[in-house]
């Protein structure tokens, strides 16, 4: 589909004058931080925005990105003028996490952005003699379950229904898709466009979603507003459900044919164009130990849902998308929550992300865009320990439970560097208790503790600021 002309002749002009803005010493970067349900963004961006604020204030926080880039004389969030979206409350959820008891940001149900100024000090020789450079940095936390409605644009309503019910009739998924399933294959060719028809089995497709997501740990779970319908809550736009090819035909399979087609079309007003179109800078979070440890279908799925993911954004810089700002010019894919593993698995995790994203790596390396793959963590809440394991002692972790506030050394076994054997199935599956915060200041002056965030944002940022 061609760009609307409006809309690219805006965005050129926009491009112009921040061309020109650049050659004055004022900079813009987008940064939009994408990832699957539960990966740790919010978390993230709060991390992120504590550290640069830290650093700006003279604390070594992020030294791998000092490296790479000016030096950071000064970092504040820009004050809100008259946006439409809502404001990231980076000062809310730290406030939260440095509480006493500390409390992990709740679930995001909404999409909400945030700019900082960053004021550096020029490197080079000549650098002193030169004014200090001025780069806004925009960032994005929204609901991770949305992601998943991008790979639905290139769908007509007959595929995504097709596609859907045969990933959801099989394996784990079969289960509590059972009823739903039941229901939907009963329909008949002539079935009615009765609203009670299409509420029940929107409300069955649903309850098999939120199981499929909280219970069994998938994530290429579609429409993404059905698990999180965001603060407009329940709307007639989301009655509708996969049809099975028989009822397509019908009355009733025409009105969800039309719901269909208005919920995308009303996500790309409100999600796809505001959002992806001008941010070209990527970070893809990803709970790979999560998927790991939620079985094989749970870890395939994960795999499954990125490479959907991947294939419906820009990524490279070409005439057009230098125009209209749709390209993304760097990305970075991170394994979250890699303090939950002590030192020696860290490597291994991250080249498990690698293995995992094989295919959405290439194909952006193919389009032009630099990509790097990390193990990180965005709060850093445990230290090293040793485990004894069958008489023998084994690298661990230790950190304080945030459900009793007591220490705890955990053993989370082996990490895989390469995709796991059938062999490695077999063993009990693991689940990895919830750790406390680590102490932290209210105000974010000290930093916020972390592993490899400085590397990461030094890959994704260090060429521009």
């Amino acid at each position: 589909m061609l760009p609307d002309p409006i809309r690219l002749i805006t965005d050129a002009a926009t491009r112009t004058g921040e061309a020109a803005l650049a050659l004055a010493g004022k900079e813009r970067v987008r940064l939009a931080v994408t990832g699957l349900s539960r990966a740790g963004k919010t978390v993230f961006l709060t991390s992120l925005v504590a550290n640069l604020v830290a650093a700006g204030a003279g604390r070594r926080t992020l030294p791998a990105l000092e490296a790479t880039s000016g030096r950071l004389r000064r970092a504040r969030a820009i004050p809100p003028g008259v946006e439409a979206t809502p404001r990231f409350d980076a000062e809310a959820h730290l406030a939260a996490l440095a509480a006493r008891p500390p409390a992990w940001p709740a679930r995001t149900d909404d999409i909400s952005t945030l700019s900082l100024s960053l004021t550096l000090r020029r490197h080079g020789v000549y650098g002193q003699f030169l004014p200090d450079r001025e780069v806004t940095l925009d960032l994005l936390d929204y609901p991770g379950e949305w992601l998943l409605d991008l790979p639905m644009f290139a769908q007509d309503f007959g595929r995504w229904s097709d596609e859907t019910l045969a990933r959801i009739s099989t394996g784990l998924r079969a289960a509590p898709a059972a009823e739903f399933l039941a229901f939907a294959h009963a329909l008949p060719t002539t079935a009615p466009a009765e609203d009670s028809l299409a509420r029940r089995g929107h409300a069955l497709y649903r309850q098999f979603l939120l199981t499929a997501r909280d219970e069994l740990g998938f994530r290429f779970l579609q429409p993404g507003r059905f698990l999180n319908p965001g603060p407009g809550g329940d709307a007639p736009i989301l009655w509708f459900f996969p049809l099975p090819a028989a009822a397509r035909n019908s009355p009733l399979g025409e009105l969800l044919a039309r719901r269909h087609e208005a919920y995308l079309r009303d996500q790309r007003d409100r999600f796809l164009d505001p959002v992806f179109r001008r941010f070209d800078r990527q970070v893809v979070l990803v709970d790979v130990l999560g998927a790991l440890h939620a079985g094989r279908e749970a870890f395939e799925d994960t795999a499954e849902a990125l490479s959907a993911i991947s294939a419906t954004l820009r990524y490279g810089r070409g005439w057009l998308d230098m125009l209209t700002g749709t390209g993304i010019s760097r990305v970075a894919f991170a394994a979250t929550k890699a303090d939950h593993v002590p030192e020696v698995s860290r490597d291994s995790l991250a080249s498990l992300l690698s293995d995992l994203v094989d295919a959405p790596r290439r194909r952006a390396e193919i389009a032009g865009a630099a990509v790097s793959v990390h193990a990180v963590a965005s709060i850093r809440c445990t230290q090293e320990a040793t485990a004894m394991h069958q008489g023998r002692p084994s690298p661990a972790v230790r950190g304080i439970l945030l459900e009793n506030g007591r220490w705890a050394t955990v053993d989370p076994g082996l990490v895989p560097a390469r995709h796991p054997p059938e062999s490695f199935w077999n063993a009990a599956y693991f689940q990895m208790p919830v750790f406390r915060p680590p102490e932290l200041d209210r105000d974010g002056r000290g930093g916020v503790p972390h592993l490899g965030l400085d590397t990461l944002l030094s890959g994704l940022l260090g060429d521009a600021l």
